[in-house]
C-alpha cells in the first residue's frame, strides 16, 4: 500500500531544499526563493556559488518514481538535440522525501510570445523528435521502471488498468455530457486505435507552450515539466493534449511542424478528438461531486462540438 503524503510547510520545505544542495554541491546557496508550494510538490530557485539552480521537493513518496521517470525521459531526448533542463540529482536520502535538484534552464515562458506561430511550428518538430524514441509498454510505467507487474503490455490493458476507460465514459454519460451514440463511438474509437499496427513511443503528455521556455527573439531554450510523459501510441496522444487549447491557425502550423500532410491529419482527427474528450472525464466528475452546475454545462456545450465553426 503507498503511504499516504505527509502535509509539509513552504518554511520547512525550504530548510530541506537548503539540507539538499549543501550536501550535494559542498557549500550553503546564497539565497532561496519560492517558486510555487502546495501541499504535493515545492518549487524553489536556487542561487549558488556554481550555479543557479531548481530544487523540487514533495512530501508524497510517490513522487520519486515521478522524478526517476522524468531522469530518464530527459535523458533520452536530450541525445536527439531536444532542449531541456540539465537534472543533476534526484533522490530521497539526505531528507526523507524526494527530491530533485536542476540545472535553471534560461529564458520565459512561450504562452505569450509575439512569435507565437514560429515557436509553435518548432514545438511540433520536437514533438516528432520526442515521438520518434521506441518504448516498451503502454502507459505511466514503461521502460524507466525495472517494475514488469504494474507495465502494460497492450494498448487495451492501459485503457482498461489506467486510463480506466469504462469509469470515464459512465461519467460522461451520467454527467449527460455526450448522448449515447456518441459515447458508443468514442469507445469504438479509442478500443479501434489497440488494433493498428503500431508499437509505443515516448510522449511528453503535456507539449503546451507554458512547458515551452523561449528567449527573447522566440528561440526554444528548453522544454520543461516531464512529469506526465507517458508510453503511447504516437502521434495521437501527444497531439490530443498539444494541440486541444490552441486556435485553428495555431493547430495548423504546430502539425506542419511535426510534419503531418492534409491525408494523415484527417485520418487521425477522429482519435484526436476521441483522447481529448475522455481526458477531460475525471475534471468532469469533480465539477459534479462539486455541483458546479454551470461549469459542468460549459462542458457539455464545450465537448458536444457546439462551438466548432469549421464542421457541418
Amino acid at each position: 500500500m503507498t503511504a499516504a503524503p505527509l502535509e509539509l510547510s513552504i518554511s520547512a520545505a525550504r530548510r530541506m531544499a537548503r539540507l539538499v544542495i549543501t550536501h550535494h554541491l559542498g557549500s550553503k546557496p546564497k539565497r532561496i526563493a519560492t517558486q510555487g508550494g502546495g501541499r504535493t510538490n515545492f518549487v524553489f530557485m536556487v542561487n549558488h556559488p556554481k550555479g543557479d539552480l531548481v530544487v523540487r521537493l514533495s512530501p508524497d513518496p510517490a513522487k520519486l518514481n515521478a522524478y526517476i521517470k522524468e531522469q530518464w525521459a530527459i535523458a533520452r531526448v536530450r541525445k536527439l538535440k531536444v532542449p531541456t533542463p540539465d537534472i543533476l540529482e534526484v533522490g530521497n536520502e539526505v531528507i526523507p522525501h524526494p527530491y530533485m535538484i536542476l540545472k535553471r534552464a534560461e529564458g520565459k515562458e512561450a504562452t505569450f510570445h509575439p512569435q507565437r506561430l514560429d515557436i509553435l511550428r518548432e514545438v511540433g518538430r520536437y514533438a516528432a523528435v520526442i515521438n520518434s524514441i521506441r518504448t516498451t509498454g503502454f502507459g505511466s510505467t514503461f521502460d524507466w521502471s525495472n517494475n514488469q507487474l504494474s507495465k502494460n503490455d497492450s494498448w487495451d490493458d492501459f485503457l482498461d488498468k489506467e486510463l480506466v476507460l469504462e469509469t470515464r465514459l459512465k461519467t460522461l454519460a451520467k454527467r449527460k455530457i455526450l448522448a449515447r451514440p456518441q459515447i458508443r463511438k468514442l469507445a469504438s474509437t479509442l478500443r479501434g486505435l489497440g488494433k493498428l499496427p503500431r508499437k509505443p513511443t515516448l510522449a511528453h503528455g503535456d507539449l503546451r507552450l507554458k512547458n515551452i521556455l523561449v528567449d527573447e527573439k522566440g528561440a526554444i531554450t528548453a522544454v520543461i515539466d516531464w512529469e506526465n510523459c507517458i508510453s503511447s501510441i504516437a502521434p495521437h496522444w501527444e497531439l490530443s493534449v498539444a494541440l486541444h487549447d490552441l486556435s485553428i491557425d495555431e493547430k495548423q502550423i504546430l502539425l506542419e511542424g511535426y510534419g503531418l500532410n492534409a491525408g494523415k491529419i484527417r485520418e487521425m482527427m477522429p482519435v484526436l478528438r476521441a483522447l481529448n474528450i475522455i481526458n477531460y472525464a475525471p475534471k468532469i466528475e469533480r465539477l459534479a461531486e462539486k455541483k458546479d452546475s454551470s461549469r459542468l454545462e460549459q462542458y457539455r456545450i464545450r465537448l458536444s462540438g457546439t462551438l466548432d465553426l469549421y464542421c457541418l
